[in-house]
This record gives structure tokens, C-alpha cells and sequence, in this order.
């Protein structure tokens, strides 16, 4: 799935020595690995994406981990492991707020998120032969697609679902 290229938002805490202030440190490196990924060199980036997430475990910050997770899963050969970081991914973005996406420096709700998060779901889904759990997913993002703005990303997003919408009627 096609990603808007990543920015780097600003850190909620005080920087430690050799920080830049106002630059978050872990979203930086996911940058980097997320651009590895659209170089097509996703090997490097699944092993960068992995070292990062054993840095910041299953408790970290849930921005980070729902970025990590919704872009590891694009570099991803298995359809089943695309799966299993998507829905990491999902559950992720449960836990971050509002106040903590716009300190990330996003222009939206955190439910902007999640159009995206269910169209990649349901193209898992639709991969691995689950059309029923496909269309959900489909539902789901049309129905969180009131979130996205009126803006380049949004027309990729609302196009992405009707592109699954098409692959699911065929």
C-alpha cells in the first residue's frame, strides 16, 4: 500500500545530550526505514523496522508502534505477516490520543488513521482469501473515511478503498 512519505514530528519530552530539540529520535529512524521500504529494499528495511521494534517492545509509545507496524507490514512477503503487523498496527492506534498525533506534527484526528489501517486490512484479508473479513475491513475504512481531509492523502486513501471495492466484486 502506498504511504504519504513520513514526517518528523516534534518530541513531547526534553531532548537527551545529543538530540536535536524538537526532533523525535524514534520517528526519525522510522523515516529512514520507511524509505528503504519505497527504494525497494525491504529487506533492509524489515531488519531495520526489527531492530527498532525490539528498542521500543509491545509497550512503547503507540505512535510509534503503529507507524512501525503499518509500515513494516508493506515490506512484508507473506501475506500472513502483513497481516499480523497490520492488526498490530490497529491496536496500536487504539492507544494514542489526539494531543499526542498533533505533537507528531499530524494535521488530523487520530481517526484520520484509520481509513488507511482498514484498507490494509482488508487487502490482507482479501490476499489470504477472506472475503468476508475483507469487505469488513472495506466497511470499516469507508466508514472512518469521513475523517480524512479534502486533500491529496485523503483522495489516495478514498481511492485505495475503491480500488479494494473492485477487487472484491471481481
Amino acid at each position: 500500500m502506498s504511504h504519504p512519505p513520513p514526517t518528523v514530528p516534534r518530541m513531547t519530552t526534553t531532548p537527551s545530550d545529543g538530540e536535536q530539540p524538537g526532533i523525535d529520535p524514534v520517528m526519525v529512524r522510522l523515516g529512514e526505514a520507511i524509505a528503504l521500504g519505497q527504494q525497494g529494499r525491504r529487506e533492509e528495511a524489515r531488519a531495520t523496522f526489527s531492530e527498532i521494534w525490539a528498542e521500543i517492545g509491545t509497550d512503547g509509545d503507540p505512535l510509534h508502534r503503529c507507524t512501525l507496524a503499518h509500515h513494516m507490514a508493506d515490506v512484508q512477503d507473506d501475506p500472513r505477516d502483513e497481516l499480523m503487523w497490520d492488526l498490530r498496527a490497529l491496536v496500536a492506534a487504539e492507544s494514542i490520543t489526539d494531543d499526542r498525533a498533533a505533537a507528531a506534527g499530524a494535521t488530523g484526528p487520530v481517526a484520520a488513521f484509520y481509513p488507511s489501517l482498514h484498507l490494509n486490512l482488508g487487502e490482507d484479508h482479501r490476499k489470504l482469501g477472506d472475503v468476508a473479513a475483507a469487505r469488513r475491513h472495506l466497511e470499516l475504512g469507508r466508514q472512518a473515511a469521513v475523517a480524512l481531509g479534502d486533500d491529496p492523502y485523503g483522495s489516495m486513501i478514498t481511492a485505495g478503498l475503491d480500488g479494494l471495492a473492485e477487487r472484491l466484486s471481481t
